[in-house]
């Protein structure tokens, strides 16, 4: 079912194209803070062809470590990726990974019609921080508002094994400890509401995970329901822990081909 899911997605087999290291910020910004330049950048993987979706993938690392990457499971799919570096701790602190997260999402709001993508299909995900990141861009609408842009234009919500309580990193800089939850408006659980985008959250194994991740995301679904949101869904992955995410990449696909079957047929 998943391959038959991803031969939907795949296109007429088009040429690619990969453009990096593109800033998100105005000039303005970038130039006025050196680590700005250096870490608020995306790389961009686009198919040649017009009115195609656009996945936004946010990496993991704990909101500490890591750089953006095309996941080789999105490649050659028909859809495009963009891969985005944000700030990270402890060299900034709280909010400043979000707003990047926000700041990369509004410019591709903003640029992805140049290149023959459709701004109404803009999908955002991410892995473990990168899920955290993706869930707070899209539940709490302040972050882009900032930027003219309601969240809501989002066509959908993809987290993979994220936070949906307040972050760890976010909790370590308050000095809390790991092991206490706390759900406050860093948190995407103080976000539930009835008319977000569509939001599919995929775990890993509620055994296998890390501290709590399969049961945080088990309320966020619950609440989701509970405040009339229609269009939440959980996955668990069977026999996979955190490092879930290459047998999540065909849902993701089979989520976005969904979404756009939908509005093909409004």
């Amino acid at each position: 079912m998943l391959l038959a899911a991803c031969t939907t997605v795949c296109s007429n087999d088009p040429a690619y194209t990969t453009r990096e290291n593109i800033p998100y910020y105005p000039e303005s910004v970038s130039k006025a803070d050196e680590y700005i330049t250096e870490r608020c950048v995306l790389d961009l993987y686009v198919p040649d062809q017009e009115g195609f979706s656009t996945v936004i993938w946010f990496h993991g690392g704990g909101l500490k470590t890591g750089n953006k990457y095309i996941p080789e499971e999105l490649k050659e799919k028909g859809v495009a990726v963009v891969a985005v570096n944000y700030r990270l701790y402890p060299r900034i602190k709280a909010p400043a990974y979000i707003a990047d997260a926000a700041a990369a999402v509004a410019w591709v709001f903003g640029h992805i019609a140049e290149y023959g993508g459709d701004p109404e299909l803009v999908f955002v995900s991410g892995h473990s921080a990168g899920g955290y990141l993706t869930s707070m861009v899209g539940l709490d609408k302040r972050w882009l508002w900032e930027h003219e842009l309601d969240a809501d234009r989002i066509a959908g919500l993809i987290p993979f094994s994220g936070h949906t309580i307040t972050h760890m990193t976010v909790r370590e800089e308050m000095g809390i400890e790991d092991t206490r939850a706390v759900v406050d408006d860093m948190a995407p659980l103080f976000h539930v509401r009835k008319d977000a985008p569509p939001l599919l959250l995929i775990t890993g194994d509620r055994e296998l995970e890390m501290l709590g991740r399969y049961e945080e995301n088990a309320y966020m679904m619950r609440m989701m329901k509970v405040v009339g949101h229609t269009e939440t869904r959980l996955l668990e992955l069977d026999g996979y822990g955190h490092n879930m995410a290459t047998p999540a990449f065909p849902l993701l696909l089979r989520e976005v081909q969904r979404i756009v079957s939908l509005r093909e047929k409004q």
